[in-house]
This record gives structure tokens, C-alpha cells and sequence, in this order.
């Protein structure tokens, strides 16, 4: 079961949640599946979703790189949720850990994202950690880069109505919280 820890909203009732669970449990009408630029989806989060979402996300997923080329950081590519509770799997290329540009490639990769979410009409959305597991992303500077990127992001219009990031680990969430802290006063807390 998945636990809301966090809560803030942004602009005009927009909701930011901070969440500890499993995102492949999320309700959203999008999850964000932290992928590689071929949409091969073997381990880590992405091995999670492809696994409980079932095959029929992999073979979208083949069938897009097919049809549109890799996916770069500032435009994910999108399928079905297969057997998720979710309707989108949204699948955003983070960077690896010294590739160089780290930052503007994370911010690219949430932003591109909402993006995706806004142009399929979408209220919420749930984001992982992106880039924080296998790519080596140190993850209280990801959790900046992300909570930066959602915040500028909402500076405009946009349909999106919830945003939740989900945690799976303690020493994720302890890592998103410290930074939450830093970008969200007290008295917005719930």
C-alpha cells in the first residue's frame, strides 16, 4: 500500500504529494517509467512495470521505438498501462551519472513528461526517482532537479492536477524529504 507523506499545493490547487510505495500500484491516469532509450524494460523500476503491467507494455513500447527512433531525454514516448491501474505508462529517458549535463537532461525528462501528460489530456501523474538507481544519480540532487523541474513547470497552464512522486526505499524518501523540506515551508505542509 502505498503512503502519502508529504502534501503542497502549487499555484492553483495543484496537488504535490510525496509518497512512499510501489509506483506500479499507483491509481494516477500516468505513471512515469524511469527508461533507457531503447524501451527495454529488464530491471529496476522499469522491470517492475513491465512485469506487473504485462507484456503488451513491452511490445508498445517496441512498437514506438520502431516507428519513432530511440527516446531522447526532452521527449518521452508513451503506452498503454497494460494490466496497471493506471491508463499511460509514460517513459522518460533519464540521464546517466556523468554523461555530462545531468541536470538539464533530469529536468528534461520531468518536464518532457508533463508535457506528454498535458498533450493526452491527463489530471495526474506519479514520477519515481528518476535516474537514481542504476544510472547513479545522487538522489538528493535528483530530488532538487525534480521538484525544481514540477515547480517551474506549473508556472503555466497545465490541466495536470495531482502530481505524486513515489518512493520505494527509506533512504529514497529520506533523501526527497530533506530536500521537500527545503523547497516547501512549514506552514504549506499537511
Amino acid at each position: 500500500m502505498n503512503v502519502i507523506l508529504e502534501e503542497t499545493t502549487l499555484g492553483a490547487s495543484r496537488t504535490l504529494q510525496l509518497v512512499q510505495g510501489n509506483i506500479a500500484l499507483e491509481t494516477t491516469e500516468a505513471i512515469v517509467n524511469a527508461a533507457n532509450e531503447h524501451l527495454q524494460h529488464g530491471t529496476g523500476v522499469a522491470g517492475t512495470i513491465s512485469c506487473r503491467g504485462g507484456p503488451d507494455i513491452q511490445a508498445e513500447s517496441d512498437a514506438w521505438v520502431q516507428t519513432h527512433g530511440l527516446v531522447s531525454h526532452a521527449a518521452p514516448a508513451w503506452t498503454s498501462g497494460g494490466r496497471l491501474p493506471c491508463r499511460f505508462v509514460i517513459h522518460a529517458v533519464g540521464p546517466v551519472w556523468g554523461s555530462g549535463e545531468e541536470d538539464a537532461k533530469l529536468t528534461a525528462a520531468v518536464t518532457g513528461s508533463l508535457r506528454v501528460a498535458d498533450r493526452l489530456g491527463l489530471a495526474s501523474i506519479a514520477f519515481p526517482a528518476i535516474s537514481t538507481g542504476i544510472f547513479g544519480f545522487p538522489k538528493e540532487r535528483a530530488a532538487d532537479v525534480i521538484l525544481s523541474a514540477i515547480q517551474a513547470y506549473f508556472n503555466k497552464a497545465s490541466g495536470i492536477q495531482l502530481v505524486r512522486l513515489v518512493l520505494y526505499d527509506a533512504s529514497t524518501v529520506a533523501a526527497f524529504e530533506k530536500i521537500w523540506h527545503d523547497h516547501f515551508s512549514a506552514e504549506s505542509q499537511t
